[in-house]
């Protein structure tokens, strides 16, 4: 009989790459001809627990049991109402069922609800490939790779190098058309010329890149030339046509070899230029992973997924005002918000003013490129000792229409005593500080305190936040008691590139007392919302995004908004919110609690949970679901950051106790 070791490998090849699911009676069947004798239920329980514990799949239940690959969706996109109710619960589906299933193409229409009481069992994209990002990544590597294989350099001492060739190429590809535009239309007899007019192309928010500077031109230098010369020049010179970038461009590049130096421009020339999505802030995500990844270190900074940038924008709407990001990162969340002003007619250059705070000041100079890159200016406090604990450099306080941001989650050995001064009542942190050494209400509070009388929030935050216990429970209690928390959404794992972990999304509305829902908090469960891009890579498609906003929207009764998501969107909000005839807009889409989907909760209800702000005790699960393997995971994951939580208090406790009798004992 083949050894238990042959057996597990055995059946890990067994597993459907696709995400469907082979049954406890294949699984048998399998193995009893690779073993050539029964497999008893003991050894096949044990084996199929080896292959779970090992990662390479996850077990399903109801009948037929079975495994299916970790990480992968299964390949069906609601072919029925049952059909996706049976996919999540775990209700083993057949061969002919699957074969029917992939024949459903991806542009069909979400199923009718019928009862809304059946609620909603979720919604898994087909895993399209972008093929644009796929090149980019790609390209991006082989440059990177060539730097880590033949500089010598640490990543820290090549990223920044590769980043600025990187804004040039983007700034490039936005300078060059107004340029060939501007000589072809050649010039007046009073004014001449104007493609050597700076001002030419900062009114229209391009920045001005002077001879010398363009990436032709440093592609073209011929061979023999001191490249790192030429570049650390181009950087000066851009640097002094454009006031916003002083200080902000490396000029490292008299470390490299022209050969490799050559190569990388050739690299990067390939770059696509016409993407929609937020390319440098995409670009410093895979360059923060791969660097991390090729150091060995465990990439200890996260970026903010693009499609949680698109959700958070969507659900707070900057359509113009101030706006503060006081974790800025690379800038994302600026860029999205220009991009939502300008899908909507408005002009972001002059309806947006923007502010930032970014501790690390590699990370803000690289926000600072971004920005510029896209034509916006802004105020970023970056590098020193700018910590937004510690600093207010805009005087925060009451100041702000929006503030969006994806903290540092769960930091600690923060100094409470240095701020002191700034809490309580109208101050930074209003509510008290928190007694564990746990930064997330420190953040929370900020996001909560920076926003004037009708300011809106939306953050990113650790699962474990929503249910914390002792003293980040009294703060979120005043914080409910407020009536300043309007929307929580739970967010499923996979959706970083760093970490597999789940998180929340959160939105403030001060402006919402006096409303409707001043009492209430809606609560959405977006954990069974996705698409699948590999194993282990979530995402949302623009229509999912739309889909969740809108829930927010109809919430709030404002008009359904599907400028982003187009009529996909538009079907799944009828399918879902349409059917109400006795709303009173006589049919038309009008919210509704439901079930595995959303919940408008009461603050009594709130109150009654212990003041938990987890949209999992809330929102429920359709009819006919079980709790899947990866809620529990969920679950579990978040009970031991609670639990960690706990052990920390105890841990302080201790050590005050222990103080206080050593003190009596001298005494």
């Amino acid at each position: 009989m083949p050894t238990r070791t042959e057996l597990t490998d055995a059946l890990i090849a067994l597993i459907p790459e696709d995400g469907s699911r082979i049954t406890n009676g294949e699984i048998r069947a399998a193995l009893e001809r690779e073993a050539g004798e029964p497999i008893s239920d003991g050894d096949l329980k044990e084996i199929k627990a080896l292959v779970v514990t090992m990662g390479a799949a996850e077990s399903m239940k109801g009948p037929g049991g079975g495994l299916k690959a970790a990480g992968v969706a299964p390949p069906i996109k609601f072919a029925a109402a049952s059909a996706s109710r049976t996919r999540r619960s775990g209700n083993g589906a057949g061969p002919q069922d699957r074969q029917s299933a992939e024949a459903t193409t991806p542009s069909s229409p979400p199923p009718d609800p019928g009862d809304p009481s059946r609620g909603f069992s979720g919604w898994v994209a087909p895993p399209e490939r972008d093929l644009d990002k796929a090149a980019m990544e790609k390209s991006l590597w082989e440059a990177a790779d060539q730097f880590r294989a033949n500089s010598g350099l640490k990543a820290q001492e090549y990223s920044g190098p590769i980043l600025g060739l990187i804004f040039l190429r983007f700034a490039d590809a936005r300078f060059m058309p107004q340029w060939q535009k501007l000589k072809a239309a050649g010039g007046s007899e009073r004014r001449g010329s104007r493609e050597e007019d700076p001002n030419a192309y900062q009114s229209e928010g391009l920045l001005y890149l002077p001879p010398g500077s363009r990436y032709q031109e440093l592609l073209d230098l011929p061979e023999g030339a001191d490249i790192g010369a030429q570049l650390n020049e181009a950087m000066g010179l851009i640097e002094q046509h454009n006031s916003k970038l002083a200080g902000v461009l490396p000029r490292s590049y008299n470390l490299f070899t022209p050969q490799l130096l050559s190569e990388l421009l050739k690299r990067i020339s390939e770059i696509p230029t016409s993407l929609e999505f937020d390319a440098f802030g995409r670009i410093y995500e895979y360059f923060l992973v791969a660097f991390a990844r090729s150091e060995g270190q465990k990439g200890g900074e996260y970026f903010t997924p693009p499609s949680h940038v698109m959700l958070i924008t969507e659900v707070v709407e900057p359509f113009g005002g101030r706006l503060l990001d006081p974790a800025s990162g690379s800038g994302g969340m600026y860029v999205q918000s220009a991009r939502f002003v300008k899908s909507h007619r408005g002009n972001p250059a002059g309806d947006l003013a923007i502010y930032g705070v970014e501790k690390t000041d590699e990370t803000g100079r690289l926000c600072r490129m971004n920005l510029a890159v896209h034509g916006l200016e802004g105020r970023i406090f970056h590098g020193g000792d700018m910590n937004s604990y510690y600093v207010d450099p805009h005087d925060a306080v009451g100041a702000f229409d929006y503030v969006m941001a994806n903290p540092p989650f769960n930091v600690n050995a923060v100094d409470m005593k240095k701020l002191s001064a700034v809490t309580g009542p109208g101050r930074r942190f209003p509510f008290g500080t928190p007694s564990v050494d746990n930064a997330n209400y420190l953040w929370i509070q900020l996001f909560y305190s920076s926003l004037n009388e009708k300011g809106r929030a939306g953050f990113v935050m650790a699962n474990s936040a929503s249910d914390a216990r002792g003293s980040e429970q009294a703060i979120r209690q005043k914080l409910i008691e407020a009536k300043a928390v309007d929307v929580m959404v739970a967010v499923g794992p996979n959706m970083f590139y760093t970490v597999t972990l789940p998180c929340t999304l959160w939105f403030f509305d001060r402006g919402k007392i006096g409303t409707a829902r001043e009492n209430t908090v809606l609560f959405i469960d977006a954990r069974h919302l996705y698409r699948q891009i590999d194993r282990a890579h979530r995402d949302w498609t623009e229509a999912q995004i739309s889909f969740l906003a809108n829930i927010v929207r109809l919430y709030r009764g404002e008009a359904v908004d599907v400028t982003l998501g187009g009529e996909e969107a538009q079907r799944w909000i009828e399918a879902y919110f349409g059917t109400d005839s006795d709303s009173a807009s006589g049919g038309a889409p009008a919210y509704r609690d439901i079930a595995g989907l959303c919940k408008a909760a009461t603050l009594d209800a709130i109150e009654a949970q212990g003041w938990s702000l987890n949209p999992g005790r809330y929102v429920g699960v359709a009819a006919g679901e079980d709790l899947s393997d990866e809620d529990f995971k969920e679950q579990l994951e978040t009970l031991q950051e609670e639990l960690e939580g706990l052990n920390a208090q105890a841990r302080e406790l201790e050590a005050t106790i222990a103080a206080n009798v050593a003190e009596i004992l001298e005494v």
